[in-house]
């Protein structure tokens, strides 16, 4: 297989099915990142992960890395941890602040470009992207952003400036989407720190049908709504 350059002028996409094995999941370069082309990519299982100064590079790896809310896993010291949390959490609050602190906090670098950062404002000004932020006092210390699909929802990036401040932003958002009618939080790719919390590797396949399936069902109509959460 080889991978497809995109045209500017089409916002169609090969099917994941034609991704390379090596590097693995590796679809299709190229296009731009409109709001268009970025929620055609996400209902068909595709995501753009590149780095500054390369073309835009589009996945959809296989094993698909995915969390249940119901299977959530709430380690003994998390579980005491947040019996006493200091935190504050919200929903759709301070979403530009969440990107830059998931675009700042990456001592490895980071692929959150100010193109990046520009495409996911827009998203969510249409209502399509979200935020979960983690306060303490008065200050942002931790957060996740993501699409929204349906009964799904696609998280891209996380960061934590204090101690557990991430995995409270997950912990509580996992509740509440389940709460709302959520099924299914797609983590794109398995690391550590997601998995200490419960998601699992599945079949691209099965990642697609629940894709096909949930993407069509509403959460409740309220659920989008700015908050608080916790």
């Amino acid at each position: 297989m080889r991978l497809i350059q995109l045209s500017r002028d089409s916002l169609n996409f090969p099917p994941p099915e034609m991704a390379l094995k090596e590097p693995n999941g590796l679809l299709a370069m190229g296009g731009d990142l409109s709001p268009a082309r970025l929620l055609n990519a996400y209902q068909r299982g595709i995501f753009p992960w590149f780095s500054p100064g390369d073309p835009i590079l589009w996945w959809s790896p296989d094993p698909r890395a995915v969390l249940f809310p119901e299977q959530f896993h709430l380690s003994r010291s998390m579980k005491r941890f947040h019996r006493r949390s200091p935190y504050r959490v919200t929903l759709n609050q301070a979403f530009a602040e969440v990107i830059e602190g998931c675009a700042s906090e990456r001592q490895e670098g980071t692929w959150i470009t100010p193109q990046v950062k520009q495409a996911w404002l827009k998203l969510f000004s249409m209502g399509h992207a979200h935020s979960v932020e983690v306060w303490l006092d008065e200050q942002l210390v931790g957060g996740l952003y993501g699409m929204a699909l349906g009964q799904i929802f696609c998280g891209e990036s996380m960061f934590s400036r204090s101690e557990n401040a991430s995995k409270t932003a997950l912990l509580v958002f996992s509740h509440y989407f389940s709460q709302q009618g959520g099924k299914l939080i797609d983590c794109q790719v398995l690391n550590s720190h997601t998995a200490s919390l419960g998601a699992k590797e599945i079949p691209r396949a099965d990642w697609l049908a629940w894709l096909n399936t949930l993407a069509q069902q509403p959460v409740r109509e309220s659920c989008w709504h700015g908050q608080r959460l916790f």
